[in-house]
This record gives structure tokens, C-alpha cells and sequence, in this order.
């Protein structure tokens, strides 16, 4: 999927499916719990986008946009 998590609205739901590149921050992503088929939530978004704050495993995450454009995902809701 194109879309990058910067465009998907405060609240959805999403399914991480994979990540754009292989790299070591991609594995740095992995070890804080953002593998495939987790479930995060978008919690909130600084008002100029920078950072993302998500929700998963029961913890927050904040992730600069450039960052989260590793992220390859699904949006639930």
C-alpha cells in the first residue's frame, strides 16, 4: 500500500504488513514490537504532523513521519 501513516486520521485502526525497506532501522522498528500482523491504533499527531504517536502491544510509540514511512500497513478503520 502508497499510503503513508502521516495521512491516515487520528483514531484508525491499522495491521502492520511489512516494511518499504530492509535496513537497520527497520530492524530497530522490530525489536520495539512493530513486526507484521501487529495491530496499532494512531493516537495523536503534533499539530505540524511531527511526531505520530501510536498505540500497540499496550504501549505508545511516537515516531517521526519520515520515520513511520517504513511502515507498510493496512487501515481497519
Amino acid at each position: 500500500m502508497n499510503t503513508k501513516l502521516r495521512h491516515v486520521a487520528v483514531g484508525s485502526r491499522l495491521r502492520i504488513t511489512g516494511f518499504t525497506e530492509s535496513s537497520r532501522y527497520c530492524a530497530q522498528l522490530q525489536r520495539l514490537g512493530l513486526i507484521p500482523g501487529t495491530q496499532v491504533t494512531i493516537t495523536r499527531q503534533a499539530p505540524l504532523g511531527d511526531p505520530i504517536e501510536i498505540k500497540l502491544r499496550g504501549y505508545s510509540l511516537a515516531l517521526r513521519p519520515s520515520e513511520a514511512d517504513a511502515l507498510e500497513f493496512e487501515v481497519l478503520t
